[in-house]
């Protein structure tokens, strides 16, 4: 295919996903739903990839600028607006926001957890639409000086845990969560952020405790800073441009995060290639394991061969769990760390109509060995999810243009965050 015809394809698939935010947004306050399940409450990180992703489509002419004006100061509006207290009934505490919303109140959803995570990953939305609504309308300033306010609200000191840990999160009814962010993980841009802060900024040993157990391993004959499902190569990359610029770890390593990521991308390849648990569809072109839905939970024997199927779970490479279910968004999402191979697979899953039929781009994961009717790509996923949705409009972006991560390598609190961690070189 040439470079025409991709062009054509990653436009295509862009656009095609870009209807989930679209569609899926409520009209009052600006949250996303985190799933097409039917009742189906607000995901605070999906919310932070809608922000980041209304730049994109104004750049791709898939919206109009002053409809991703209105979209945005409706979700930053919403959130500084919000109720802030320690009780079980509100949005949020300390300036961090509960998981999962309810769609229509904005009130926490069930008792899911006051999250740390999905609260950094909220704030990079906010923060990247402050550094492109740069304009001197009355609406982009509001745009900047909501964006700033709920940044500087998060009280980062609040969440730490033991050796200067930031914690997973917190309930009112139980406290602080058992489990913090430490070894390699997608916590990496709530470290950023966290340290970038001006109010309430982590302490500089907290970066430290994160990396203070990371895994090198050896898998393939790569050499590579371990975790086993896909999206942990990527979720921080939405925003930050890792190329070049390397923290202590990477140093004495003498690769950076984005190097990292493309041997990973690799390494998955390879184990789709191996196929070493015999599941059907893997191949060079057809790869991606990583937190997914699944037809599971599930236990069938499929050609003599007892197997179990899990639902959603942290899928990864090479030691499990895996069940043959494979997740396109999770090969998309990874476009900009190896294009070589990355490319051959998107054209691959389009011819097989892995969109036919579809409003929202790929469908979100299948499982070939699942058998589930007639369908050649055996069991399909029912839903989406913005936790897919979001990364592959961004990361097609960042392979296309790189937009999204020069307009971070603008923001102060980004910059100081990768700064006080202990990165240097590249753009830095």
């Amino acid at each position: 295919m040439n470079d025409q015809a991709n062009d054509r394809l990653l436009t295509g698939l862009q656009e095609e996903t870009f209807r989930y935010f679209r569609a899926e947004a409520s009209s009052s306050n600006g949250l996303v739903v985190d799933s097409t399940k039917k009742e189906s409450p607000a995901s605070i990180a999906a919310v932070g990839f809608a922000l980041s992703i209304y730049p994109v489509a104004v750049e791709r002419s898939f919206m109009q600028r002053e409809e991703a004006i209105a979209r945005t100061l409706r979700v930053l509006r919403f959130f500084w607006g919000s109720e802030q207290n320690d009780s079980a009934n509100t949005t949020g505490y300390k300036g961090f926001y509960y998981h999962f919303l309810d769609m229509q109140s904005g009130l926490r959803h069930g008792r899911c957890e006051l999250s740390t995570i999905d609260t950094a990953f909220l704030l990079a939305g906010m923060l990247t639409a402050a550094q492109y609504f740069d304009r001197d309308t009355d609406e982009e300033i509001e745009i900047r000086d909501l964006a700033d306010k709920l940044y500087r609200r998060v009280d980062w000191q609040w969440m730490l845990a033991k050796e200067n840990a930031v914690s997973h999160g917190w309930k009112p009814e139980s406290g602080f969560m058992r489990f913090s962010w430490q070894g390699y993980n997608e916590a990496l841009i709530l470290y950023v952020l966290g340290l970038g802060s001006p109010t309430f900024p982590l302490p500089d040993d907290s970066f430290d405790a994160f990396t203070r157990t990371y895994q090198w391993k050896k898998i393939y004959e790569h050499e590579f800073l371990f975790a086993g499902p896909l999206f942990i190569h990527q979720l921080s990359h939405l925003w930050i441009d890792f190329r070049g610029i390397r923290d202590r770890y990477m140093r004495e390593k003498q690769i950076d995060y984005f190097e990292n990521s493309r041997r990973a991308t690799y390494i998955q390849q390879q184990y789709a290639i191996r196929n070493p648990r015999g599941f059907k569809g893997y191949s060079a072109q057809c790869w991606g394991v990583t937190a997914s839905d699944g037809p599971g939970p599930a236990t069938r024997k499929i050609e003599g061969v007892r197997r179990q199927f899990f639902d959603y779970t942290a899928r990864g490479v090479p030691y499990g769990p895996d069940d043959g279910t494979i997740a396109p968004w999770a090969a998309v999402a990874s476009l900009p760390f190896a294009p070589e191979i990355v490319l051959p697979t998107l054209q691959h899953l389009n011819a097989l109509r892995n969109k036919a039929d579809n409003d929202y781009g790929f469908r979100a994961t299948f499982n070939e060995t699942f058998p589930d009717g007639d369908d050649v790509f055996g069991w399909v996923s029912p839903n989406h999810f913005g936790l897919n949705q979001g990364p592959v409009i961004m990361m097609i972006e960042n392979y296309r243009s790189g937009l999204l991560w020069r307009l971070t390598r603008k923001c102060e609190y980004m910059v100081m965050g990768l700064q006080r961690a202990g990165f240097e070189g590249g753009w830095l």
